[in-house]
């Protein structure tokens, strides 16, 4: 009988699944992701710092130079500061911020979040002490890996490499650039000076990138055995171009994406990859929505190239493209042994804001196969975090402290060594190899939330401290991944994903000319309650010669009271409609608005090709 039941039990395991399809909590996973910065951050340690068993360094860092360069983040496992991929970490963070903050928010995590991107970008201002002076690189690679030793014991060599006008860098300039742009939305509610400061240091950054030209790693050329800048600074450039006009609305920006898209690369590139060196295939995506929101204008041509490369991208990802990306037996994408995360968690977050954006425009994916449903690229994304969170073949999860079955023995000096807080006695460089490193237990410092190399092509992993390639974790495997995991935990929520989290400024235009169909256009004359109205025309362009108008409404509770219930009436329209619900023949509050607070106001947008369509109030209810 035990034969038999064990016969059984063979027969049953046989025919299970490889590995599991058990849910995820993906808010957990968030929390524990964020915590990771906190690992990874350089300077003086705030007293609201959650990871206790890090201390304070590189308290010296730039006082060679005549700088104060303490702070920043270090990348991965080591204790050197490098600033492009610093820069790419905290544009994606604040991406992730950008898309997904409601539903940060709604976990209780926008906060982290938002300290995350401050950590970075407050190091950024420090390290831009002059228009064209930028710090890219404090610490030596070689030096470092050289010795084992905690943070707070390095005795490393600090030294501080600039780019300057003689030494250009204008691929590391053009990320800063577009890191400090980015994070300038992020805090343009909760702190104007700061992000006014963000924002000017990014126009600088840009020029400085634009003017002197040249890759960082011809100037900085300690940084080529980690950070070589492969693919040039084309794809910065551009890059740094579409943040600038997202978080500045000034038309400079746009029209350098339009005048520069086919000679840089931006419509011509079709890619399979996007991370810290590669950008064109975030750059194709930020334009198509650019292009969905109505802002291309007399570009729209070269926008929709570059959107087409984006699609390209996207499709390649699905399997369902000309040239498509390479994936494991379980499933993984799959781009390099060495820290393919990397790839698995920039990509995927790709394909969750462009899903977003398609089903925003009521639009499908165009690909060789045909069209493809906006659903499909979340549940790409969503197979993609629930390999890595230990849906796997291995049962593994490789975000540390997630889930049961996680890496022990992470390639990354200051979780592998005691905590100084716990053993002060100091460790020395090659110490610590000897020690440490060299050891087969588990680290004594969990590194909560990082998200490590990961598996290699056929799903195997190897959990050993001297396995960089797959154990060693890195800021911008996890900056991406905080924006999956806040839309997968919060859902859309309704979201319309083309009209800004928060208002940007009002458009400027270089040499303007006066528009005569530029108007601002009242409630109408009858209505004289406590609703007031408010339309204006924010751009134009031509297309297959009509001429189409981008209308901002804006309706304002001028009472004392809250607005509980509100229903427009919208006649003469004649195109699309964002940031309203249709509700019978009347528009009501967008699904994430339940009312509306005594002198708040809202915001609406539609695109139509004549003059601008009669709103007026059909009921309303005060409280």
């Amino acid at each position: 009988m035990e034969k038999l039941i064990c016969m059984m039990f063979l027969f049953l395991l046989l025919l299970a699944p490889p590995f599991t399809s058990a849910g995820h909590d993906y808010g957990q996973a968030l929390s524990k992701s964020l915590l990771f910065f906190e690992a990874q951050r350089s300077g003086y340690l705030p007293h609201n710092q959650r990871v206790t068993w890090r201390a304070h360094s590189g308290l010296q860092d730039g006082k060679a130079s005549g700088v104060d360069l303490v702070g920043g983040y270090y990348d991965a496992g080591d204790n050197v500061k490098f600033g492009l991929p610093m820069a790419f970490t905290v544009t994606m963070m604040s991406w992730s911020i950008i898309e997904y903050g409601k539903q940060m928010a709604a976990s209780g995590e926008l906060g982290h979040a938002m300290e995350a991107v401050k950590w970075g970008t407050d190091y950024f201002i420090k390290a831009h002490p002059q228009a064209n002076v930028l710090y890219g690189e404090v610490g030596d690679g070689n030096t470092d890996h050289y010795c084992w030793q905690r943070p707070e014991d390095m005795t490393t060599d600090r030294h501080a490499y600039k780019i300057d006008p003689s030494n250009p860098g204008s691929d590391l300039a053009g990320e800063t650039a577009a890191a400090m742009a980015a994070a300038s939305i992020v805090f343009r509610r909760s702190n104007p000076a700061y992000s006014h400061e963000l924002l000017s240091h990014a126009y600088q950054l840009f020029d400085f990138a634009d003017k002197y030209r040249g890759k960082y790693d011809s100037s900085i050329t300690v940084a080529q055995k980690y950070y070589r800048s492969i693919s040039g600074y084309n794809d910065e450039l551009l890059w740094a171009a579409a943040w600038l006009y997202q978080a500045s609305n000034n038309q400079y920006y746009l029209d350098y994406l339009g005048r520069n898209g086919d000679s840089m690369g931006g419509t011509g590139w079709t890619m399979t990859e996007f991370g810290w060196d590669v950008k064109y295939a975030g750059v194709q995506t930020l334009v198509a929505k650019f292009l969905l929101q109505g802002k291309a204008g007399h570009h729209a041509p070269v926008f929709e190239r570059y959107q087409q490369k984006a699609e390209s991208f996207m499709c390649s990802c699905l399997g369902k493209g000309s040239r498509n990306v390479q994936k494991t037996p379980g499933g993984l994408i799959f781009r390099q042994r060495w820290n393919n995360m990397q790839f698995v968690t920039s990509a995927s977050f790709l394909a969750t804001v462009y899903s977003d954006y398609l089903a925003s425009s009521g639009r499908n994916l165009r690909c060789n196969s045909g069209n493809v449903a906006p659903a499909e690229l979340l549940s790409l994304a969503k197979s993609q975090v629930d390999y890595l969170l230990g849906n796997n073949p291995r049962a593994t999860s490789y975000m540390v402290g997630y889930g049961n079955n996680f890496p022990q023995r992470v390639h990354h000096r200051g979780s592998s060594i005691v905590s100084i807080k716990v053993n002060p006695s100091f460790v020395s460089c090659r110490g610590g190899y000897n020690t440490w490193f060299s050891s087969k237990r588990s680290d004594p410092n969990l590194l909560t939330g990082a998200l490590v190399g990961g598996p290699d092509a056929y799903d195997d992993f190897a959990d050993e401290r001297d396995n960089y390639e797959q154990t060693e974790p890195a800021t911008y495997n996890n900056a991406p991944l905080i924006g999956i995991l806040a839309r997968l935990n919060g859902g859309h929520g309704g979201y319309n994903q083309l009209l800004p989290v928060v208002p940007a400024p009002k458009p400027v235009v270089i040499n303007p000319r006066p528009s005569p169909n530029t108007k601002t256009t009242p409630s109408p004359a009858s209505w004289s309650g406590p609703i007031s109205i408010e339309q204006k025309m924010t751009t134009s362009w031509v297309a297959n010669g009509k001429t189409y108008y981008r209308y901002s409404t804006v309706v304002t509770n001028k009472s004392n009271r809250s607005l509980n219930s509100l229903k427009l009436s919208i006649s003469k329209l004649y195109g699309p409609i964002w940031g309203l619900t249709k509700s019978g023949d009347s528009y009501t509050f967008p699904s994430w608005l339940s009312s509306l607070a005594a002198g708040k106001s809202l915001e609406f947008v539609y695109i139509h090709s004549t003059s601008p369509a009669d709103v007026s109030v059909a009921n309303y209810v005060l409280a």
